[in-house]
């Protein structure tokens, strides 16, 4: 794990818990919508905060 102060484990706690939470709620939308465009763009979304939650991990590692 990197060497991280405790302000800066926190920062990244949060930030990778509002990633997650982005992530769910496009997918969700995702799911509930009928145009198949705005479904596309609702799953793009979800992916790129995926690649920034991922991102986000590689601090802890």
């Amino acid at each position: 794990m990197a060497n991280l102060t405790s302000k800066e484990l926190t920062a990244l706690t949060d930030e990778l818990s509002s990633e997650q939470n982005l992530i769910k709620k496009y997918e969700a939308m995702a799911c509930l919508c009928n145009d198949t465009k705005i479904q596309q763009d609702l799953n793009s979304y979800a992916n790129k905060h995926r690649a920034h939650y991922n991102t986000l991990i590689t601090f802890l590692q």
